[in-house]
């Protein structure tokens, strides 16, 4: 039996210019970073995982949680979380902690596929796909004078790259909405689907407002147009809103997922495996989508690993309730954002060619970090 012989965690930081900093309605920042994650193993073998959020709180929390790991077998991780989670349950699960768990996760996944000789996409439901299909994340707030020209230098470069779908920030007013998906949609055609994230800025009278001046546009979700849990206001919001909706984000382990999913608040789950609990939590979230008929699609907002992980569990879902021909493809968000982590940090980078990645074939997770990046961008 494989045993746990020491969890470790290297936080990453990469900075820009403050002129270049961008964002969403909320705010804007010039820094991207996340914790590695590397579960050690007494057969030798090394799994890596990444940790949304920062690294000291990250780092701080591990210290509580680590004689917990340790000397356990590698199969049983998930079930050493939970009973964390049982024995300290005021600590609640909406914290840096539930991030930990999905770096442990996603590196003891790792960490099996490479003992087994197998891929993370075979080991949690066999390779379906050998390419997923995704969307370009970009149309950030900037710190231009002139939004508009921001968003179309920012879209304009991937219009003709093949992407299926595309997806840009709004929620600051409903009026620059509508100015902000005109522009949009006129860059990117009527073909591309196109979909819009508030990131939780708006109540649900402003939402609505919202999602009426940009429905003529042809919305494929709008993410986030509230705060994470506002289940009161998802619940009115789903019964008039005119586009789909979808949220996830900024979720934590299985319990609010299952509420979304039983209430049938929104029409796309986005649970982020750096954040909301790893492949295991991820997994789970799958099956109950798939069981009621709702779709996924997973967010990445990180660095490479994050993304890898999304990569495998997307490759791994099966098209039900459709069969061979699905009207809407699960989509894995692929961030245009200027991002040295998760351009530089890999040895081969997971690259979106004509709006599809390749599932990587290597064992584990399949990816290989660059040591002189690790350097470069490490903190802690």
């Amino acid at each position: 039996m494989t045993k746990i012989r020491d969890i470790r965690i290297i936080g990453l930081e990469a900075s820009l210019p403050e002129s270049q900093a961008y964002g969403m309605a909320r705010g804007l920042t010039s820094k991207r970073g996340c914790s590695l994650i590397f579960v050690e193993t007494d057969s030798g073998i090394t799994g890596i995982g990444e940790a949304w959020g920062p690294p000291k709180v990250c780092a701080a929390y591990l210290d509580i949680i680590r004689p917990y790991f340790i000397d356990q077998s590698l199969y049983a991780q998930r079930g050493v979380q939970q009973l964390i989670l049982a024995k300290n349950y005021h600590l609640g699960t909406q914290n840096q902690m539930i991030a930990l768990f999905s770096g442990i996760d996603i590196a003891s996944h790792d960490a099996i596929g490479k003992g087994l000789g197998v891929s993370v996409c075979d080991l949690i439901g066999g390779r379906q796909r050998t390419q997923v299909p995704v969307y370009a994340s970009g149309g950030y707030f900037t710190l231009e004078a002139d939004q508009q020209a921001a968003l179309a230098r920012q879209l304009e470069p991937h219009a003709n790259s093949g992407f299926p779908a595309f997806k840009i920030k709004i929620g600051r007013h409903p009026a620059e909405d509508a100015e902000r998906v005109k522009l949009a949609r006129s860059i990117i055609g009527d073909q591309a689907v196109l979909t819009v994230d508030g990131n939780g800025n708006y109540t649900v009278d402003q939402a609505l407002e919202s999602m009426r001046r940009i429905a003529p546009y042809n919305i494929g979700w709008y993410e986030e147009p509230l705060a994470p849990q506002d289940w009161r206001g998802y619940a009115e919001l789903k019964q008039k809103a005119p586009i789909p909706l979808a949220t996830g984000e900024a979720l934590y382990e299985t319990f609010d997922f299952r509420r979304l999913v039983e209430e049938r608040l929104v029409d796309v789950l986005q649970p982020d495996l750096s954040l909301a609990g790893g492949l295991s939590v991820a997994r789970f979230i799958g099956e109950l989508c798939s069981s009621a008929h709702l779709r996924v699609s997973p967010h990445v907002w990180g660095g490479p690993v994050g993304l890898a992980a999304a990569v495998h569990w997307v490759a791994s879902l099966s098209n039900y309730p459709h069969s061979s021909n699905d009207p809407t493809p699960t989509l894995v968000e692929y961030d245009i954002g200027k991002n040295p982590l998760k351009e530089r940090l890999l040895r081969d980078p997971l690259l979106a060619i004509n709006g599809y990645v390749t599932v990587p074939q290597g064992l584990g997770l399949g990816i290989d970090i660059d040591p002189d990046a690790l350097a470069e961008f490490r903190i802690t």
